[in-house]
């Protein structure tokens, strides 16, 4: 594997939360397992005052928040690493502090020797995406400085609001950067259990022939917490969760289900073959719009805080916390199967996972088990937590007759020879320092995803008396996301069945 050169990677909002609950942390890992160059700095540059020194030990106190013991390791090894951390105080959304930053890193490269070879991370509010590279710019900080003084950029989603800012945004980063600079990333393409999916898709020739419209009768794509939005209150509510999580994570892992065998397995040919599926997607009409998504929003219960309490939130908001969407691809593989996505917060547990509901057989020879009803194949793809693969079918009743009972199969990647599953942001970080774009999005797939979102997102402008249901928090949502299953004759599948009892629903 080709090992990472020196470099000095620079994080704008290195004192907000991303940072310290997710960067630092992943980069650490990355150290710890000699994944990094010997010769490396990392730099902070947000507004807070901060020292070296205070700095240093701001993150040093949050290793113990944000790792767990094993991962930390020895303190001699955090203190060397906590050696190569840096401390810039500026605001990154006036120009005027870009020459100073650029003094600066090159004064740091001297001892670094890196030639040049910089990261930028916006680990920043989205109103600064489009605002650092054009800073950056100004100071010739986006320039590539030979073959080894690479200058990459790594940007946060949401990568625009809708389909005219994600143009914007995109022409924006196009006359800073070129297009192999740039790494929009979704972290979810960075969990070992997603990119497994692949794996199992096209490692494994049994699955291959069933994977259609002939054999299969609908799909579920299922990321739900369960956890309010915490102190996003500010941010989530300008944003919601069609922006925060469908465009992007669930449509990814969509596209990894419905997606075609690229012809090898290379940035290019993967990342055309996402696009594939996003261009497929058959947009939806007003009616679908009625009545194949479902928006809901999460109330008081025992179980917490409605979301119109949480801090720094609207107490009229109409912003969703929860969707389920019915959607459907024009495509030979696909044609007239369902896919149903759904995702939401103050769920009943956390869980994200991929369905896929096999057709039943054309004749029912068998009887089954008392208390049990025929049932379908079912294939799941566990992807958080116990991450793994379950495969669900019938077998015979030892004894007399021909009853069936229904049997799994499980695997766990717990059980894969102690092997622990790697941190997300941890295998995309080194990616994009080797230049790696495979699992990062590509500009013309972020505009893609926004053309079908956006005339949703539209609608409920142009139509505020638009449905928002009201679901208890600890409830599996609106109950109208299962009427919207019935005319498939389909159900969601709901881990911990037992924790969905409610009588609380309503329209807000």
């Amino acid at each position: 594997m080709e090992k990472v050169k020196n470099i000095i990677i620079v994080i704008f909002g290195a004192s907000g939360d991303l940072a310290k609950r997710k960067l630092m942390p992943a980069i650490y890992m990355l150290y710890k397992e000699k994944r990094l160059p010997l010769s490396f700095a990392i730099v902070g540059v947000s507004r807070t005052p901060y020292s070296d020194k205070e700095y240093r030990n701001y993150m040093k106190k949050n290793f113990t928040s944000y790792l767990d013991p094993e991962e930390i390791g020895d303190n001699v090894e955090v203190d060397k690493f906590i050696d190569h951390l840096y401390y810039h105080a500026m605001d990154p959304a006036e120009s005027n502090g870009y020459k100073g930053l650029n003094s600066y890193l090159r004064e740091l490269d001297e001892t670094v020797a890196c030639n040049g070879n910089y990261l930028y991370y916006l680990a920043t509010p989205p109103s600064l995406y489009g605002v650092i590279p054009q800073h950056l710019k100004l100071v010739h900080l986006n320039e590539n400085e030979g073959t080894i003084g690479k200058k990459r950029i790594i940007v946060e989603k949401p990568f625009g609001f809708d389909l005219q800012s994600a143009y914007e945004l995109n022409k924006i980063y196009r006359s800073v950067f070129n297009e192999e600079q740039i790494f929009r990333i979704d972290h979810f393409l960075g969990k070992e259990t997603v990119q497994s999916i692949l794996a199992f898709r096209f490692a494994n020739s049994i699955f291959e022939p069933l994977w259609n419209r002939n054999y299969v009768d609908y799909v579920e794509v299922t990321a739900v917490e369960n956890m309010g939005i915490e102190n996003r209150g500010g941010f989530f509510d300008q944003t919601g969760t069609l922006r925060d999580m469908v465009q992007n994570h669930l449509l990814q892992l969509l596209a990894l289900m419905a997606m075609e065998p690229p012809v090898a397995f290379d940035a290019k040919s993967f990342r055309d073959e996402v696009l594939k599926v996003y261009n497929s997607l058959i947009p939806l009409k007003d009616t679908d719009l009625r009545e194949h998504i479902v928006r809901g929003q999460y109330m008081t219960s025992e179980r917490g805080l409605g979301y119109r309490e949480e801090k720094n939130v609207d107490s009229q908001s109409r912003t969703e916390t929860y969707i389920a969407m019915r959607l459907e691809l024009n495509s030979w593989r696909w044609k007239d199967v369902p896919f149903y996505i759904r995702t939401g917060k103050q769920m009943p547990t956390k869980v994200s996972e991929i369905v896929i509901h096999f057709k039943s057989t054309p004749q029912q020879l068998f009887g089954y088990e008392q208390g049990q009803s025929p049932k379908a194949n079912k294939l799941v793809l566990r992807i958080q937590p116990n991450e793994g693969v379950l495969l669900r079918f019938g077998t015979k009743v030892p004894g007399a007759g021909f009853d069936i009972h229904e049997v799994e199969m499980d695997f766990n990647y717990k059980d894969f020879n102690n092997i622990p599953t790697e941190d997300a942001y941890s295998r995309l970080i080194e990616d994009c320092m080797l230049g790696d774009p495979t699992l990062f999005t590509r500009s013309d797939a972020v505009e893609a995803s926004w053309k079908f979102f956006s005339p949703v997102i539209d609608y409920w402008k142009k139509h505020p008396e638009a449905p928002l249901y009201g679901y208890p928090a600890g409830s599996w949502g609106p109950q109208e996301s299962e009427a919207m299953m019935t005319e498939h004759h389909a159900e969601w599948t709901n881990p911990c069945k037992n924790l969905t009892k409610t009588d609380l629903y309503c329209e807000l």
